[in-house]
């Protein structure tokens, strides 16, 4: 596996040091407010691990599982695999995802969780990558982890047709390895 990876975007230490930052910020942002914390599956999996144990609050956890990349590219539509099982109607919701890149599936899923009339809606993404938005989504994330570049990056949770998720760190995959 690791010989398919260019470079290491973000080391095992990078990451460990940002969650815990991002895990105090959220404490105290949640502090008295009994949280539903939603990761967004498959890829938010190593995130939510990490994170869920740094929000040092009483907190839910709950999880949706969707669908839009096929390879390296976003599909345009998004499947709902899973839905959220907790009643969120009037709670204070946190979303984890993994990754803020073309901002289709994430704008999805906050629609899709706005409906269900939450408290509180924000957003905590490990990765921002902005020069993939598309044009007209205005989402923004309220807790990032790292801005990265545009560039097809592996590990942590995140895949290539589900290989790589295993890698301790964040790395920028070689195009050979998908082309």
């Amino acid at each position: 596996m690791e010989r398919n990876i260019q470079e290491v975007l973000l080391t095992e230490a990078q990451i460990k040091d940002r969650i815990a930052e991002l895990g105090e910020i959220l404490s105290a942002e949640y502090r008295d407010k009994n949280p539903i914390i939603i990761g967004v599956m498959k890829g938010v999996v190593v995130f939510y691990a990490d994170m869920i144990r740094k929000i040092a609050v009483p907190c839910e956890m709950d999880f949706m599982w969707i669908s839009s990349y096929e390879g390296t590219d976003s599909t345009g539509s998004v499947i709902v695999k899973r839905d959220v099982s907790a009643e969120i109607k009037g709670r204070h919701v946190l979303i984890l995802e993994d990754i803020f890149d073309t901002g289709n599936s994430l704008s999805f899923v906050y629609d899709h969780l706005m409906a269900k009339e939450p408290a509180s809606l924000k957003i905590c993404t490990l990765l921002d990558k902005p020069s993939r938005r598309k044009p007209g989504v205005t989402l923004k994330a309220d807790y990032v982890g790292f801005t990265i570049p545009n560039a097809f990056v592996v590990g942590y949770g995140l895949d290539y047709n589900e290989y790589y998720r295993n890698l301790p760190y964040v790395g920028i995959l070689k195009p050979e390895a998908y082309t």
